[in-house]
């Protein structure tokens, strides 16, 4: 049976398979606009009912290298950096919030816009890191998956292995992936399903920091003011092995926002056929559905890493040690293995949920590059480019020796072009026109935006200079 056909020619300019059901949209603005004048806490009850794109963002952004930057942090460092992950999707926030007010009042789809009004470099940019990133990221989120899922069946005794794992989280993803955009109802059960399942995430941690326990209640407070930059964590004197409280922040400060989410949350916004009335709506819910589960996450695990490695003078490994590894110390340290299973399901959820967004993400971009529907047989075609990142589950220490430094490197400066595309368009009233923001909120949003590329840009000039010396020795050496 072929795939049912669509009308493209629909006020979102998107092409979609199902596109959003025009009477329940108009229905939704009408909604949105008796709002406008409601009492904002009104507004915000609201709105928790109707979100969906910023949860997406959660589920993109919550996978390995959130999980292993910020349990390095916990337990190199205790409370001290808790700060780092707030303000680092604080300027998320900030870039995605300019993105969602362009395409809202627009309408435009982002890659002929960015092209039109920022330059074909910055939509190469555009699209390129967005698939570069997925594609090749997806081998170290099998590679967590599927430790995480043998290390449940080694303490649940069921004996699961890795290559089993990730088998398993494959087809899960194939199958999940496969239903957006299909219909409607499907786009709304996909959504939900990202929103509960970062919340389960939340959830699983927070199990895990009832059993561990908070400290050091004034120093967690404390943790949340800057500061601690210039320290460093050398385990047991090992030089090889130590950590720059400097590095962990920059690195922080550069990662919470990757190319795929910027790529994909606008179109996840068009794909819900929302539009100027719902740009106060796509604010909360970046701050509903991305601030506040990133940060309730990664707070959860620098406590939990924390409480482990600071509780009976057990010192953290130091550089290269494994989130799944944590895991099994959390289980030893407490005398019970709910804790180390709690923390495993946490990983397995992050790394699962990332997964799959990476593969709708390469779906979109085919999609817009080759001009096909979102949620036909095609679509779906392109949701598989990422999948033979499943090798990552059983090769990704090899793999790792190839394409890490590098890859960050070159998926890296994509980042701040798309960052200053963004910016060009956030200043240009040829795009923007009666819609462009003005006096101190468009200086506040530049500053912003700035500022993020700033970070970026000088967290891959210090990973260039610093890892690419150590990268080139290990493969002639």
């Amino acid at each position: 049976m072929s795939e049912p056909e669509a009308d493209s020619k629909n006020s979102i300019d998107l092409p979609m398979v199902a596109p959003p059901d025009p009477v329940a949209l108009a229905e939704e603005k009408k909604w949105l606009t008796s709002l406008e004048s409601a009492p904002i806490t009104k507004r915000w009850a609201a709105f928790l009912k109707r979100g969906g794109p910023g949860y997406l963002q959660s589920s993109l952004t919550l996978g390995g290298g959130t999980a292993a930057a910020t349990l390095m942090a916990g337990g190199a460092f205790g409370y001290q950096l808790l700060w780092v992950a707030p303000l680092s999707m604080l300027l998320g926030v900030a870039v995605l919030s300019a993105v969602a007010h362009q395409t809202l009042s627009t309408g435009k789809r982002p890659l002929p816009a960015i092209r039109e009004h920022a330059g074909p470099f910055f939509a190469f940019a555009f699209i390129a890191g967005a698939v570069l990133s997925s594609v090749i990221w997806h081998f170290a989120q099998y590679a967590l998956a599927s430790a995480a899922i043998e290390d449940i069946g080694a303490v649940s005794g069921t004996g699961i292995s890795r290559w089993m794992g990730g088998l398993l989280v494959l087809a899960w993803a194939i199958s999940w992936s496969f239903t957006y955009g299909r219909s409607p109802a499907l786009l709304k059960l996909f959504e939900r399903s990202m929103q509960v399942m970062v919340w389960l995430i939340v959830l699983c941690f927070a199990a895990v920091v009832v059993k561990t326990g908070i400290s050091d209640p004034g120093a967690f407070l404390s943790g949340f003011i800057p500061g601690g930059v210039g320290e460093v964590y050398t385990p047991g004197g090992d030089e090889a092995k130590s950590i720059g409280a400097l590095s962990i922040v920059v690195a922080g400060l550069a990662a919470a926002i990757g190319a795929n989410m910027v790529f994909l949350y606008p179109y996840s916004l068009l794909a819900r056929g929302w539009g100027k009335e719902h740009r106060s709506l796509a604010r909360f819910d970046l701050f509903a559905g991305m601030f506040v589960p990133y940060l309730l996450t990664t707070t959860l695990i620098v406590v939990a890493a924390a409480s482990t490695f600071g509780a009976d003078g057990i010192p953290f490994p130091g550089k290269g040690f494994a989130p799944v590894d944590a895991a099994k110390i959390l289980g030893g340290t407490f005398g019970t293995s709910t804790s180390r299973i709690l923390f495993d399901l946490g990983l397995l959820g992050m790394v699962t949920s990332s997964i799959t967004m990476h593969m709708v993400c390469c779906g979109f971009a085919a999609c817009e590059t080759l001009g096909w529907k979102v949620g036909s047989a095609k679509f779906r075609l392109a949701c598989l480019l990422p999948t033979p990142g499943v090798l990552g589950a059983f090769f990704w220490g090899d793999i790792k020796i190839w394409i890490a430094v590098p890859t960050t490197i070159l998926t890296g400066f994509l980042l701040p072009a798309v960052y200053i595309g963004i910016l060009k368009m956030q200043r240009s009233r040829a795009y923007l026109g009666a819609d462009l923001p003005q006096g101190r909120k468009a200086m506040l949003w530049q500053g912003l935006i700035l500022l993020a590329t700033l970070v970026l840009s000088v967290f891959l000039i210090w990973i260039t200079v610093t890892a690419i010396p150590g990268w080139w020795r290990t493969l002639t050496g």
